[in-house]
This record gives C-alpha cells, sequence and structure tokens, in this order.
C-alpha cells in the first residue's frame, strides 16, 4: 500500500462509510466474534494494529486493558476518522503503509492487522519486520482475504438467470496482482496461496496457535446477502507466536 491510495479517494470513501462494519464498529462485522474469540490477553500490552481504519481494534485493545497501542493505516482519511470515532490517550494513529513502515526491534507484545494483508505483495518481508518487531513470546494475530476468495481476482458470483450460480476459483497457483472491483471502484490486490501464508510464517519464526475460516453468527443471517457467505470462504484468520 502506498501512503495516498483509493481509500483516500472521497466517492470511494464516502461509500466505504455505508458499509455496516463502518456505522456499527466490531458489531458490524460477520467476522468479528470469530476474530475475538481468539485475540488474546491485551492486559498491559503494548499492541501494534497495522491497517487500523477506523480505529475499532485500537480502542477494543484500550477497553481490553492494553497500556499503549499504536494503529497505522495508509489512509489520511481514515485516520482522520479514527481520531474523531475512536480516540484515547492511549492510542497513536499514524499515516503510514504497513510495508514501510519501520517496526522498532522487540517492541509490541501484540501486533493485529484485519483484512489488510492482502493489499501487500511481498508478505515474506512484512512478515520478517513483523517478528522482528514483536517481543519474546509475541503474538500476531492477523485476518486477510481467504486465497479461494482472490484467486480468481473478480470477487464476484457466477450468474445465470440473475441467481448465483457459483463462485469462480481459478488460477490459484498463480500469485500476484489481482484487479478488483469493490465499491465502485477498481481496487489493486494480491493473491497469495495458503501454502504461501505458511511458509512466510514459518520462515520468520511463527507457530501457528489457530486458523479457522469465519463465517457469520447465526443473528446476523437476515441481513441481505449474508447467508450466502456460506457457501464460499471470503476470509482466514490465522492466530500465531513467534517462537522465541
Amino acid at each position: 500500500m502506498k501512503p495516498e491510495n483509493q481509500y483516500d479517494d472521497q466517492s470511494f470513501f464516502d461509500q466505504y462509510a455505508k458499509m455496516a462494519r463502518s456505522q456499527n464498529g466490531l458489531e458490524g462485522a460477520g467476522e468479528w466474534e470469530t476474530l475475538q474469540s481468539n485475540l488474546p490477553d491485551f492486559k498491559n500490552k503494548k499492541v501494534l494494529d497495522l491497517g487500523c481504519g477506523y480505529g475499532w481494534h485500537c480502542k477494543y485493545a484500550v477497553q481490553q486493558g492494553a497500556k499503549e497501542i499504536i494503529g497505522i493505516d495508509a489512509s489520511k482519511k481514515m485516520i482522520q476518522k479514527a481520531e474523531v470515532v475512536n480516540h484515547d490517550s492511549k492510542i497513536t494513529y499514524l499515516v503510514d503503509s504497513i510495508d514501510e513502515y519501520s517496526m522498532e526491534p522487540n517492541t509490541y507484545d501484540i501486533i493485529l492487522s484485519s483484512l489488510v494483508i492482502h493489499y501487500i505483495e511481498d508478505i515474506e518481508s512484512l512478515f520478517k519486520k513483523v517478528s522482528k518487531a514483536l517481543t519474546h513470546n509475541g503474538e500476531f494475530i492477523f485476518s486477510v482475504e481467504h486465497p479461494i476468495f482472490t484467486a480468481h481476482g473478480s470477487q464476484d458470483w457466477i450468474y445465470k438467470d440473475g441467481e448465483i450460480e457459483y463462485f469462480p476459483v481459478d488460477h490459484y497457483f498463480v500469485e500476484g496482482e489481482r484487479n478488483t472491483h469493490f465499491l465502485g471502484s477498481e481496487i489493486k490486490k494480491y493473491h497469495h496461496t495458503l501454502t504461501s501464508y505458511f511458509a512466510a510464517l514459518k520462515n520468520n519464526q511463527f507457530i501457528i496457535e489457530n486458523i479457522v475460516e469465519p463465517i457469520p453468527p447465526q443473528h446476523m443471517m437476515d441481513i441481505d446477502g449474508m447467508k450466502d457467505e456460506l457457501r464460499r470462504p471470503m476470509m482466514i484468520i490465522f492466530k500465531t507466536k513467534k517462537m522465541y
């Protein structure tokens, strides 16, 4: 991600602001219950949120007793919004891209990232930085768009006679750039296989404690389109810990 990105385009940002996760915070995110159950103890911990968006996870960390939180995002508009809706004296928000942000070694107890790393081309280098930045037995929890969801690139269903027929998965082993359509705009993302996520973590001294493909909770199934999320995985969550 670069400091000036699609999320700073006013029309795109306005569309993003209409999403349930923007308006309702964590309770509006279909994966939140699953992610929450995999988060560590935040009490007295120093936390880094990579791609913090509106700052919902930063504020949650404060509420759970974290002593200091840094939230970074490449979008100036996201950081401005976070300063308004999730301001707290324990949180420092910074405009920076997660692949260029200078992480001090042996600094953070917990590093989080929610639905951002699929914007990064070189995950090996990012995970290396994260590993160095974590303290002894530090924890790295992140969610990304599922490789099944990113493989084809369109990220949309195939329709027949106005009804969903299936979700396309193609060119799975061809990693790299994908140009997707999201909220009326073309967005660049990067497809990585499950093998590549595993390898990048293993190569950088992470133990994988849990992997889960979240599905929306039952109480959200009445939301338009939510039941369709049971037909293919859209996201995957990795819970990891630094080996040393």
